[in-house]
């Protein structure tokens, strides 16, 4: 594409604050991290967003015709309108004029226009959404996948969603050897329905990942694991408690420690502090989750992005677009199909002299 610097494909239509928020963020991005926006939607309701923040940074306007509501069924819709927004920003990835993609609209399309438009890695059953959560170790970070992509799963699906996370954590948040967990209902191997204990043996067996056993509800947070992997089910009703925790504990602070006077001065001393605890859980913070096992990179964001939650998405993006995650994955993940090839291979020849013998 002729440049070092990131381009990024962000589609302005999708959302429920959308264009206001998802221009206003993006604007704040290219401002600030040396990185290229591709906006993609209207271009009369993009450009007069542009011209009401008086911005004087050059964003790309890609013309595209509609936007997949909530309520369409995801492939019906992406079918019907072609010329969508979500669906021009994945073309524009495939076509290599973008990096990678951000959208805060239909997650399900979103998923949908990443397979149609950019397909899966060889290898890859299924994608999975990655989301990041803060730790109680400072500085630290914990991978959650799937949170939402996959609500039935095999105990493979899961194997290979431990491989990509641990891929991820290694080279986008520099974690050397990333201990890997399974959510579950307790710490015991034999705990959990029958998907979690097929999976524990699979990931058990698999000498590519670092496995330190079951993560019980109690332990996602606590530091001690790098990635955890479920279900897309369990995932995304685990990241929107997470989510309404993160509110909850910051409307509290709102409440509670401005009463009275030595309330007031205490907040105004303390405002550093409370600004670096909004940091460590509020989601906007975040920008969304990594659609990890796409032939591109693809950031799905929450519905109610605002300008924060839209320039953290981009700069998620940028992030593992200079992190070269897509290409890691890539080279890294046939390597490690091989050794779960021969692994079981071996395996199944042991099974068979034992029956034979």
């Amino acid at each position: 594409m002729g440049s070092n610097r990131a381009r990024i494909a962000v589609d302005a239509m999708g959302g429920d604050h959308a264009p206001a928020e998802i221009v206003a963020g993006a604007l704040r991005a290219q401002e600030e991290l040396d990185v290229d926006i591709l906006l993609v939607g209207d271009p009369q309701q993009i450009r007069e967003e542009i011209h009401r923040h008086g911005s004087s940074s050059h964003l790309e306007v890609v013309p595209a015709e509609g936007t997949i509501e909530m309520h369409e069924e995801p492939l019906t819709a992406l079918r019907r309108k072609p010329q969508a927004s979500i669906n021009v920003a994945m073309d524009l990835v495939k076509q290599k004029r973008a990096d990678g993609v951000v959208s805060a609209g239909h997650s399900g399309a979103a998923m949908a226009a990443a397979l149609l438009r950019l397909g899966r890695l060889p290898g890859i059953d299924r994608p999975a959404i990655g989301a990041i959560f803060p730790t109680l170790t400072p500085g630290k970070s914990v991978v959650i996948l799937d949170v939402g992509a996959n609500v039935d799963c095999r105990p493979r699906f899961l194997e290979q969603f431990a491989v990509m996370g641990g891929i991820y954590s290694q080279y986008a948040l520099g974690i050397d050897h990333p201990k890997v967990g399974l959510l579950n209902i307790g710490e015991e191997s034999s705990k959990g329905n029958d998907l979690a204990v097929r999976t524990h043996q699979m990931l058990q067996d698999n000498s590519r990942i670092d496995f330190v056993g079951n993560a019980e509800g109690r332990d996602v947070l606590s530091g001690e694991f790098d990635v955890i992997v479920c279900d897309g089910f369990v995932g995304n009703v685990l990241l929107k408690f997470a989510e309404a925790i993160a509110e909850v504990l910051l409307q509290i602070m709102r409440d509670e420690l401005p009463r009275g006077l030595h309330g007031k001065v205490g907040v105004s001393l303390l405002k550093p502090n409370l600004r670096r605890i909004k940091q460590r859980i509020d989601h906007a913070e975040h920008g969304g989750g990594l659609l990890l096992g796409v032939n591109g990179i693809c950031i799905i964001s929450h519905g109610s992005s605002q300008a924060p939650s839209v320039f953290n998405a981009i700069r998620l993006a940028k992030e593992a677009v200079d992190h070269q995650v897509l290409e890691r994955i890539q080279s890294q993940y046939q390597d490690a199909i091989a050794d779960m090839d021969g692994q079981r291979s071996l395996s199944r020849q042991s099974d068979t002299t034992e029956s034979v013998e």
